[in-house]
């Protein structure tokens, strides 16, 4: 492995793109081929709005007053599997977002990773790679050049779309906030070289938090230095005239809201503490990107998660973030105040609001119970003296079924699961368990554990960690050998697949699978609630849209009209707990009590 770099010096001589860049500086100052310029960006994610509203929601960004739109690419979105090539077409078709933006007169900056954070399922790395004995984001060989063959498919497609070649694309990030994970400049290096070598000819730039240890693991001496914040933009602008005199300002993130964590508040933030930030972050021409102008959707299982102090915190399915323009396209009373912030003078073109269907109560009616709903659908089981793990099984998100049958003594024994990734349910006999603890009569118990991923660490040094029955099950303290180990596979489920699951009645349990039928005249949004259901899934259409929880904070499920289709249309439920008998067509979000939140770097 090549030797880390030494920390970039204090004084560095910078070098500005070449003149053939769209975007140049000197003096402190930006300039977009020769004229005074500033980023004013926003973040859209193509991966978290449905293609069906793409070109609305970059039109909200411009009305919002913004020249550029901000995105990233999520490498496990692209290439779930490693033995089939990156997709590029349909929801994951970014060539055609980059287009859009470009038609409706936008910049574009692209944020390629290969790591992103962005509360993302395992930062976007993909879980084939991170399942291996691999130092992940350095310059171990074996994870730069899976690295460098994605960027073999992504980076040309993204060079052919630069301003240079008469595309929007104005510029380019190298890998993400490195300096708050790692100090292998040797590695931050190669992703420079990674991409120019593929085509790269736009401004290139490193994103760090503002402070001396963030920016001495992440900063390259020949690539422009920007900061992601939430608050004191003053003190990160002096910071970086220190390291970086010559470079303009320019706020890669700047936090004007907040994602959520099941089980915790609804992170909020005040519009005056918006502005007040913004305004001192655009001050002395200060460039900005607002993460996020619009945040979307964790659709599908797509949501990561942090991790404290051992304790998994799963992000929920609304990627909201307290933005100016929410989660259905609502311009908020943020979008007016950052407008005005923004000095935008045209005219506010879109609707304040878009259409959604009418409140209803549908009922839901129980179909089929969970283990037999789960067992038929076909999937390939591993048999082995452990449990296997979703990264043996080649399994990202959903659940894997366990199943043994040990021989149990007369009498109440203990059952310990030493290490579960993330949440299990356990059945002996096909009855669920509701504390640890198991009754023998001397014979075989048909003892199986249901492991639920809930999201995959996006963040810090716990990325890329492994999920499932990753410890051994003992009976008293003696081990379980001899499982059959079934991947199930959610996120993949066809409509086939999802039928055979529905149909696989009848329903006498209390969790399992249920569908309601909603008639629609007109295809709008709708919210979904679910009261008296505790905890699962929902498809629309054969589309998974998300995970609930009653544990909140989030209490709808944003469901886009373009999901919906005219006449009869079925939502199918996977509860793991307690079904309730309702389902809820809401026509306002409901994501929970508020909290006042801003991120500060000390």
């Amino acid at each position: 492995m090549p030797a880390p770099d030494t920390p970039a010096p204090t004084t560095p001589t910078d070098r500005a793109p070449g003149p053939a860049s769209a975007l140049t500086w000197r003096g402190r100052r930006l300039y977009r081929h020769g004229v005074p310029h500033r980023i004013l960006a926003g973040g859209l994610h193509y991966f978290r709005v449905h293609p069906g509203l793409w070109r609305d929601r970059i039109r909200r960004l411009a009305d919002l007053g913004l020249n550029t739109v901000d995105t990233y690419v999520p490498w496990n979105f692209h290439q779930p599997r490693e033995d089939a090539a990156p997709r590029f077409d349909g929801w994951r078709d970014l060539e055609r977002f980059i287009t859009m933006v470009g038609e409706e007169g936008l910049d574009v900056v692209v944020r390629p990773g290969p790591y992103i954070c962005a509360e993302w399922s395992n930062g976007g790395l993909p879980s084939w790679l991170t399942a291996r004995d691999v130092a992940i984001r350095s310059s171990d060989p074996a994870f730069t050049s899976a690295v460098g063959r994605w960027f073999d498919e992504l980076i040309p497609r993204v060079a052919a779309l630069q301003a240079a070649a008469g595309g929007p694309v104005v510029a380019v990030q190298v890998e993400n906030e490195f300096g708050s994970f790692g100090d292998d400049h040797a590695y931050v290096r190669w992703n420079r070289e990674a991409l120019t070598a593929r085509g790269i000819r736009e401004l290139l730039f490193t994103a760090d938090g503002p402070t001396e240890l963030m920016l001495d693991g992440g900063t390259l001496p020949d690539t422009l230095t920007a900061v992601t914040l939430g608050s004191k933009p003053d003190a990160a602008r002096k910071l970086l005239g220190t390291r970086r005199p010559d470079e303009p300002f320019v706020v890669a993130e700047f936090w004007n809201g907040w994602f959520d964590h099941w089980g915790e508040r609804h992170h909020v933030r005040g519009v005056d503490s918006v502005v007040r930030t913004l305004e001192g972050i655009i001050a002395d021409g200060g460039s900005v990107s607002l993460y996020m102008a619009h945040g979307g959707t964790n659709f599908g299982l797509w949501a990561g998660a942090n991790e404290d102090d051992g304790r998994l915190q799963p992000t929920v399915t609304s990627y909201d973030s307290d933005a100016p323009i929410a989660e259905d396209g609502t311009l908020t009373p943020k979008f007016f105040a950052v407008r005005e912030v923004l000095g935008a003078r045209g005219p506010v073109r879109v609707a304040e609001r878009l259409p959604t269907l009418p409140p209803a109560r549908v009922p839901l009616v129980h179909r089929a119970d969970l283990l037999p709903g789960l067992r038929a659908v076909p999937a390939p089981t591993l048999t082995g003296p452990r449990p296997a793990s979703f990264e043996q099984l080649g399994l990202d998100a959903g659940m894997v079924l366990h199943t043994a049958h040990p021989r149990v003594p007369e009498g109440e024994h203990r059952l310990v699961l030493t290490d579960v990734r993330d949440r299990a349910t356990v059945f002996a006999d096909g009855a669920a368990l509701d504390e640890l603890r198991v009754r023998g009569t001397g014979v075989r118990v048909r003892l199986e554990v249901l492991v639920e991923n809930l999201g995959r660490v996006n963040y810090g040094p716990r990325i890329g960690g492994h999920k499932g029955l990753l410890g051994p099950v003992l009976v008293d303290r003696r081990m379980v050998q001899g499982w059959d180990s079934t991947p199930i596979a959610l996120q993949d489920w066809s409509a086939a697949d999802l039928a055979r699951a529905v149909a696989a009645g009848p329903a006498t349990t209390h969790a399992g699978f249920a569908v309601a039928t909603v008639h629609v005249e007109t295809p709008a949004d709708t919210f979904l609630a679910l009261p008296g259901s505790r905890r699962g899934l929902v498809w629309v259409n054969d589309f998974l849209l998300g995970r609930y929880w009653e544990i909140g904070p989030q209490v709808t499920l944003y469901c886009p009209a373009p999901l919906l289709r005219q006449g009869e249309n079925t939502v199918t439920v996977l509860e793991l707990e307690r079904l309730g008998s309702i389902l809820e067509l809401r026509d306002r979000p409901e994501l929970g009590p508020p909290e006042e939140y801003i991120e500060e770097f000390d």
